[in-house]
């Protein structure tokens, strides 16, 4: 999906349609790596070590290209920066054929 750059859009704050800045903001945080169930966390208690065979963590086949991701696009957050107040409007990840590009116009 491409994006403009500018695009003129209801601004909630100044209660009219204004020009607004788009930008492209990143989908979330990633996990922590001592999240409840991750295998750092498994590994510092202790499992997955040793000799003889590690059973859940022990090495596994390589997946296969098609099995390893199952979603086909990408969601994108989209930031609308209001150019007469300057705050900014957060719209959720709308999910589109391409992963959004702003263009110039």
């Amino acid at each position: 999906m491409k994006l403009p750059k500018n695009t003129k859009r209801y601004c909630p704050y100044c209660k009219k349609v204004t020009d607004q800045k788009i930008k492209l903001v990143s989908t979330g945080a990633k996990r922590g790596t001592l999240t409840r169930g991750s295998i750092s966390r498994a590994r510092s208690r202790g499992l997955g070590r040793g000799i003889g065979n590690k059973g859940k963590w022990g090495s596994k086949p390589a997946v296969s290209k098609f099995k390893r991701k199952s979603k086909t696009t990408k969601k994108t957050n989209i930031m609308y920066t209001c150019s007469t107040c300057g705050k900014s409007k957060y719209r959720q990840g709308r999910r589109n054929k391409r992963t959004g590009k702003i263009t110039q116009e």
